[in-house]
């Protein structure tokens, strides 16, 4: 049986770091959110950043948003924010309602406060070996092996997905430690054939039970972060029972990457916190 990669468990030693540096701050580093509409895939992680930023004393401030509310009023909102000394970090909820550009409204956020590094000056600064902001689950997956001890120099890396926010960060950041990365899509064929071979599978498609036992070798290392909702239920793209009997290390749906991408979304907020701090 594979051993859990659990992030929810590795997650709390991370956020009583982060309180007791909190405790030291003169005031409250504050978060704010900015959601327009209610998203049922995206409410929880809402709901998630609420409860640990209140947890580790970070102000969380969120600004809710009706469907139909003009793009150019929601831009003005986040100028306000930027302006604002006492906001250390801004991040926009997707996706946004369709008719809404996503490039527009992200790139209004400062750079020094995009702490989920969406931001193309963030992109730019990221491939360009810049000091930045890492997208979140990105920098959630490399920490999670981190400390879980698990080497990836020398590693054959499959990263199926290819999105900014996880898959292209994802496979830069583990070039950058040495690993061989191979970037599998919806238009790649023969896959099992690329992911019987890896020692790594990292996962971020949303398609349940994608991942099967025999598409993977033995002894090979999991990193599931899909997320699909059915009958109040998460699945990740990982058929679990399967691949639990042959993978060395797994993470679960519900525990893994999820709770990890919020630490390390406060624990950027912190970092703005200080940048602030240092350059007064």
């Amino acid at each position: 049986m594979s051993q859990i990669l659990d992030g929810k468990e590795i997650s709390k030693h991370i956020k009583e770091e982060l309180t007791s540096k909190v405790k030291t701050c003169m005031i409250k580093p504050s978060i704010a959110v900015v959601q327009v509409g209610e998203e049922a895939s995206t409410t929880p992680y809402v709901n998630a950043i609420s409860k640990t930023a209140n947890e580790i004393g970070i102000n969380f401030r969120l600004f809710q948003y009706a469907f139909d509310t003009k793009e150019r009023e929601i831009i003005n909102k986040i100028v306000e924010l930027n302006n604002d000394e006492y906001v250390d970090g801004i991040i926009v909820q997707l996706p946004l309602p369709n008719g809404m550009s996503t490039k527009r409204i992200v790139n209004a956020i400062d750079v020094s406060k995009d702490i989920d590094g969406l931001t193309d000056k963030n992109i730019a600064r990221f491939y360009t070996n810049r000091k930045c902001f890492i997208p979140c689950p990105a920098q959630a997956v490399m920490e999670l092996l981190r400390l879980s001890e698990i080497e990836v120099n020398g590693k054959h890396v499959v990263m199926i997905g290819r999105s900014h926010l996880i898959g292209k960060p994802l496979a830069q950041l583990l070039m950058k430690k040495d690993a061989t990365v191979t970037i599998c899509h919806s238009k790649t064929e023969n896959l099992q054939q690329i992911t019987t071979i890896a020692d790594i599978i990292i996962t971020a498609t949303g398609q349940k039970d994608l991942i099967k036992e025999n598409m993977i070798k033995e002894g090979a290392i999991i990193i599931d972060i899909g997320n699909t909702k059915e009958n109040e239920k998460t699945y990740g793209d990982v058929k679990f029972d399967e691949v639990s009997k042959k993978a060395a290390y797994l993470t679960k749906a519900s525990d893994g990457i999820g709770p990890m991408t919020v630490i390390m979304l406060l624990k950027n907020v912190i970092e703005c916190y200080n940048n602030k701090i240092t350059s007064k």
